[in-house]
């Protein structure tokens, strides 16, 4: 389910992909059977777009990776978790428009 310029990271690969990322991430809890998932994967998508080269985007499939998501305390998906150094600089929890993402992405990157 990920788009042009979206990576799918796994409980394998989150620590290098994400925590050690030169780039702040933004990290999309998802699972294919959640609806709100798929409503606001064109918005992660456009973000991709949009700041691509200066944000890196990932999705973990929660069915897939169990480790990732309780590690982080994530119990609602669909679940945005903003990174910068390393560190979870912000959230999201719900389905949002895209304007609300774009506001905290550019607030991450400033």
């Amino acid at each position: 389910m990920a788009g042009v310029g979206i990576m799918e990271v796994t409980d394998a690969n989150f620590d290098q992909e994400v925590l050690k990322s030169e780039q702040p991430v933004l990290v999309d809890f998802w699972a294919g059977w959640c609806g709100p998932c798929k409503m606001i994967a064109p918005f992660v998508d456009g973000v991709a777009a949009t700041y691509a080269g200066r944000l890196k985007v990932a999705k973990v499939n929660v069915d897939q990776n169990g480790a990732t998501p309780s590690r982080y305390g994530i119990r609602g998906i669909p679940a945005l978790l903003f990174f910068k150094g390393g560190k979870v600089a912000d959230q999201i929890v719900g389905y949002v428009q895209q304007d609300v993402i774009e506001e905290k992405v550019q607030r991450l990157l400033s």
